[in-house]
């Protein structure tokens, strides 16, 4: 049985939008268990089953507008600290929040704690292909504003334990997001980058790629920067939001005939939506740290949180950061060829 450590009152839909989505869960995956931490009077009116369910008392909620690591010194009885505390202690084995992002991350960081070897997390986000069930992900997309060559190598290697167990991948390809597909491309950061994944006889690297090809499953892992890719999943998530507006309005506004069509092509529109449903690919993973750490949207409503909890079974199931810690641990070389290539 593994237990999930939940910060209940994170979230702009909390926290009844997670009450229900756990509830799901609870009855979906008999391996799991949950531990809600947040309002004792709020959460004894919404839990129906307490079957594997336990409510541990909070009295602090840190919100969108607090400072991170402020939040995380001083409001140490908040369900986000005290979540993130327990996955730390081992009274869990997973942590989990739709609350304030800067917040969890550095619960994940200070808290819960970097592997041994690790230079930097990363945040992993998994996106769909133009291909039927496949998906790629994509790391870092946030954790860290600035990155250096060691970091990315790094992502690399953890990022292909991830795509192994949650998108069952036996040999994933990892790509490097660049400028363009010529080796000889990009700044000083991504040439150095493009040598070491080259070099490393542990990563199937497949090259650069490009951002206008990734819905083309040029590569399963694309490693990339925070601050690139932290931009590049804004705008693709923007894109395509625009896209399915733009195209819901001109096929209602322009007469009978579109309106007949559009009609006609629900069933498509409506599993082209489903293929686009970030909520259906769970949250966003904090690789990297000693426990799975998994972050979804401030808005998640309960779909959104059951598919995290779908997400964490497989990291747990799989022992993904178990891995990690292991493989790091048995190949000093490479966090000793990292911090050498840092101080280059």
């Amino acid at each position: 049985m593994k237990t999930i450590a939940v910060d209940a009152m994170g979230g702009d839909n909390a926290p009844q939008a997670i009450v229900e989505g756990i509830e799901r869960a609870r009855d979906d995956f008999p391996d799991l268990q949950f531990q809600l931490f947040g309002d004792e009077s709020q959460l004894k009116e919404l839990v129906k089953n307490t079957t594997r369910i336990t409510i541990v008392p909070t009295t602090e909620v840190v919100t969108g507008e607090d400072e991170p690591t402020k939040a995380i010194r001083r409001k140490k009885d908040s369900s986000l600290v005290r979540a993130a505390l327990a996955a730390k202690n081992g009274d869990a084995d997973a942590f989990y929040s739709a609350g304030n992002t800067g917040a969890v991350l550095t619960a994940g960081v200070l808290l819960v704690g970097r592997i041994k070897g690790i230079e930097r997390p990363g945040l992993i986000t998994i996106f769909p292909t133009v291909h039927k069930d496949q998906h790629f992900l994509m790391l870092d997309v946030g954790a860290n504003a600035e990155s250096k060559p060691a970091y990315l190598h790094q992502f690399a290697l953890m990022g292909q334990f991830y795509a192994r167990d949650v998108l069952g991948l036996s040999k994933p390809r990892v790509g490097l997001l660049n400028n363009g597909t010529e080796a000889d491309k990009g700044d000083t950061l991504h040439k150095s980058v493009y040598e070491l994944l080259d070099a490393d006889p542990d990563i199937d690297f497949v090259g650069n790629v490009e951002a206008s090809n990734l819905f083309n499953a040029p590569a399963d892992v694309v490693v990339t920067d925070g601050f690139t890719g932290n931009a590049t999943l804004k705008a693709m998530e923007g894109t395509a939001s625009t896209v399915m507006h733009l195209l819901k309005q001109n096929l209602l506004n322009n007469g009978l005939l579109p309106k007949l069509g559009a009609a006609m092509a629900k069933p498509a529109f409506k599993a082209l939506a489903e293929m686009f449903d970030a909520d259906r690919a769970g949250g966003a993973v904090l690789i990297g740290v000693k426990a799975p750490v998994v972050k979804s949207h401030g808005n998640s409503d309960a779909d959104a949180v059951y598919y995290v909890q779908k997400q964490l079974d497989a990291m747990l199931s799989h022992g993904t950061v178990q891995s990690v810690i292991q493989y790091f641990s048995t190949h000093p070389e490479k966090p000793a060829a990292a911090a050498a290539h840092k101080e280059e």
